[in-house]
């Protein structure tokens, strides 16, 4: 039970839950393509075992499944290209790999299943009714783990935008937060809440869950972690300034324009577009059957993970 195969340990979710187990005495391997490049951007502390191979590739996949009792499949494709493409292939590897190994499988869940403007409140009962391609994409997810259950065991966990250690492909150190940090750039609508997840409590949370009694849970458990329900973006832009001790430090907004002008030639605007909706209606996560599981959930305050984002 303390054996994991993590499939996007380079990321910000799949290393933040890696470096979690390692801490709690799990073992764990990571399947990555450069095993030298993953060692090198992993740092000096407690790593897990690296073994050389291709999400892409089942045999890669199912080989380094074996003997683990979770397999956390938390990669995406380079860049996020190709997206339509690679994602489902790799998702039925690991589905194979955990039938093979009989492990469960562990799916970082996201906003983009839900209609931002019909869903202010989302639960593990909530339809999920997604506006763009990459929340259909999502949906298919997480239709192919319920249809191999119960035998092949699924834990969805939902959360907001990510921010902390790791995170630097998330909306906090790109916009917000984008060094060198000469201004903030706000995407938020003024007066809409958005949901935030800092990495640390996140991954907290989900080792606690798949360290849980098999029989807790449910064979394809969907949970939500509330993580921070940020009332209004200026609570962040505020949280940002006290951290950097710079309350002069210029707030603008992001050129939704200049994106969807863009937008029909491809690229970036149209995927960042594709999210807009998510930035103008509040999306609250009920946390309820999470909290059954695992009591009181871990909530650092805004003040310490803004800081810690920003000094990671």
């Amino acid at each position: 039970m303390t054996r994991a195969l993590v499939l996007g340990v380079t990321g910000g979710i799949g290393g933040a839950v890696t470096r979690r187990m390692l801490a709690r005495g799990w073992r764990v391997t990571a399947l990555v393509r450069d095993q030298a490049r993953a060692a090198e951007t992993w740092g000096t502390s407690a790593a897990p075992d690296w073994q050389a191979g291709d999400a892409m590739t089942r045999a890669d996949v199912v080989r380094a499944a074996m003997g683990a009792s979770v397999i956390i499949h938390a990669v995406n494709p380079p860049g996020y290209r190709n997206w339509e493409r690679l994602v489902l292939p790799m998702l039925d590897n690991t589905i194979v790999a955990a039938r093979s190994a009989g492990a469960r499988v562990m799916l970082p869940g996201t906003l983009y299943n839900y209609d931002p403007s019909a869903t202010p409140v989302i639960d593990e009962r909530t339809p999920q009714r997604p506006p763009g391609r990459k929340g259909t994409v999502r949906v298919e997810m997480e239709r192919r783990l319920m249809e191999a259950a119960p035998d092949v065991r699924s834990l969805v966990v939902r959360a907001g935008d990510f921010f902390g250690p790791g995170a630097r492909q998330s909306w906090f150190a790109q916009a917000f937060a984008k060094p060198p940090l000469t201004r903030i750039m706000n995407p938020g609508t003024p007066r809409v809440g958005h949901a935030w997840a800092f990495l640390p409590d996140l991954a907290e949370t989900i080792v606690r869950l798949i360290e849980l009694p098999p029989d807790r849970l449910r064979p394809c458990e969907r949970l939500q972690f509330p993580g921070h329900d940020i009332a209004d973006g200026s609570e962040i832009v505020a949280a940002i300034r006290r951290a950097t001790g710079r309350p002069d430090l210029p707030e603008r907004h992001f050129p939704w324009a200049l994106m969807r002008a863009l937008a029909p030639f491809g690229g970036f605007p149209r995927e960042v577009l594709e999210v807009r909706p998510f930035w103008q209606y509040p999306m609250r996560l009920d946390g309820r059957r999470l909290r059954e599981l695992v009591g009181d959930l871990p909530c650092t305050s805004l003040d310490a993970a803004v800081a810690s984002a920003l000094n990671a």
